[in-house]
């Protein structure tokens, strides 16, 4: 009997020989740059950082440095990999280039389910806001039609998508700036009625680290995971004209501009206020704004987290989509997964040509309906049996994110030497220090997961993550060795 040869990774095209995708190209470099700046920018940010400053007081600004920083390096390997091999199944693509297919695998069907469950809690928690405006509109009924609305949007020309996640973006970033600019105007006292505040609130109550650098610690398990949502920029990149071009753009204005909204907004709330007036589920954002003054300051920011859910659910309905279709271009879906708008498929040439350069046309609209049905259950989960069903399907994707990026980290290490031999010319944007970044990435991603592990309230995130992600690879190997024992035996014969 002759033994198959064990799969290899394949090898990397230069970036002028990277198939064209069958999608359309109707995405702009201003889609792409307001993507990557009000991708991150949501709830998280504007609810979940009472829970980080409770824990941490001042030295939050501290955690957001950690975990921005550990974001940004996972977005620079990201990006060096999409500018020059741009796919749209971005890091799964360069995962099963990499490391092989049951990497591929894996990671894309993880990131996939990742974003239907959470895509469930976005779309769940706009309908609460839309219902305490209009209390006569059941909850489910402005779920169905926030799904109804961004699925016909993701149906139909992929520049709605960016449109709508423009000005999304637009008003994040907008909220921002002008929370920044009062802030900092309260700080200095020129507000009326105002005195200068001073440095007293980031000495006082127990000085800058009132917990010690345990509250660090905790405040960055609090905060990591509010910058989740970079990714869909590599992604999106696909389908833009110039894709190398537009996402090593994205990535260089989007990581440090995200850090300085992050940090900055946190500098100015541990500044204007004690953190002890902080709490964990409310706004401190709301408590700023009420301090200094501005009116109706709880409805105005009730308006900004309403968009920035929105904007989440669109994001997310779209990256899974995109995901999902490349799984299926790789044979890791359903074949028939690849229909796309204007009568093309991938692998066909019926029908796209003239419609896939920012018409109508090359549109996955299976992938969306696929990635839509499913984000309809979860939301039926979530209504249904938020504390039981849906709270393990929440926490089975809870650390999903930090496996995805050590397999990028995974993944761009063994790319990187392997452009540098094979491509060069494709590296127009490069990873810094490599390969010492990417290791200490690598080492900081697992330092998290490890706390975690340690903390009482995180542990079942880990934990049901890990499991999650085990089935999914026990499936992507059983996948491998059915097909090197079909492999075996068409060999023999």
């Amino acid at each position: 009997m002759h033994e198959a040869p064990p799969p290899t990774p394949a090898p990397v095209p230069p970036s002028s020989a990277v198939p064209a995708e069958p999608l359309s190209h109707g995405l702009k470099q201003r889609h792409l740059t307001m993507l990557g700046l009000g991708g991150v920018i949501g709830a998280g940010l504007f609810v979940g950082s009472g829970a980080g400053i409770a824990v941490a007081g001042p030295a939050i600004v501290v955690s957001y440095l950690i975990a921005g920083a550990l974001a940004m390096l996972v977005m620079r390997m990201l990006g060096e990999m999409s500018a020059a091999m741009p796919a749209s199944g971005s890091f799964s693509v360069h995962a099963e280039r990499a490391l092989g297919r049951w990497a591929g695998f894996s990671v894309g069907w993880l990131y996939w389910f990742l974003l239907v469950v959470v895509l469930a809690v976005e779309a769940t928690a706009a309908a609460q806001i839309a219902h305490g405006w209009v209390p006569g509109v059941e909850p489910w009924a402005w779920v169905l039609l926030f799904m109804v609305v961004f699925t016909a949007a993701n149906l139909t020309a992929v520049k709605n998508f960016g449109e709508f996640e423009f000005w999304f973006a637009s008003l994040k970033v907008g909220a921002i700036v002008v929370f920044l600019v009062l802030g900092l105007l309260a700080v200095l006292g020129w507000l009326p009625d105002t005195d200068p505040v001073g440095m007293a609130n980031l000495t006082g109550q127990g000085g800058f680290l009132p917990n010690g650098w345990g509250g660090v610690v905790s405040g960055v398990l609090t905060v990591v995971f509010a910058f989740g949502g970079l990714e869909v920029v590599t992604i999106a990149a696909a389908e833009t004209d110039d894709p190398a071009r537009a996402v090593g753009r994205a990535v260089r204005s989007a990581v440090v501009r995200i850090l300085f909204f992050y940090v900055g907004s946190m500098l100015v709330i541990v500044t204007v206020l004690p953190w002890t007036a902080q709490q964990a589920g409310l706004s401190p954002y709301v408590k700023v704004l009420d301090a200094i003054g501005v009116p109706s300051a709880g409805q105005i920011m009730n308006i900004v987290v309403f968009v920035a859910l929105l904007s989440a659910l669109n994001a997310n309905l779209y990256g899974s989509s995109r995901m999902i279709f490349s799984l299926a271009e790789r044979g890791e879906a359903p074949r028939g997964l690849l229909k796309v708008s204007g009568g093309g498929s991938r692998g066909t040439a019926d029908g796209d040509s003239g419609e896939t350069a920012g018409g109508a046309g090359g549109v996955p609209r299976r992938a969306v309906l696929a990635s839509v049905a499913f984000g309809f259950v979860s939301v039926l989960l979530n209504l249904l049996w938020p504390d039981t069903v849906f709270l393990y399907m929440l926490n089975s994707v809870g650390a999903v994110l930090l496996f995805v990026w050590a397999l990028i980290a995974a993944s761009q290490l063994r790319l990187r030497a392997r452009l540098e031999q094979e491509a060069p010319e494709a590296l127009s944007l490069r990873m810094w220090w490599f390969p010492y970044l990417t290791w200490v990435t690598l080492a900081g991603l697992f330092g998290v997961l490890l706390l975690m592990l340690t903390d009482a309230a995180a542990r079942p995130q880990v934990l049901w993550s890990a499991g999650a992600t085990a089935l999914v690879l026990l499936v992507a190997v059983g996948r491998q060795w059915r097909e090197r024992r079909g492999s075996s035996a068409v060999t023999d014969r």
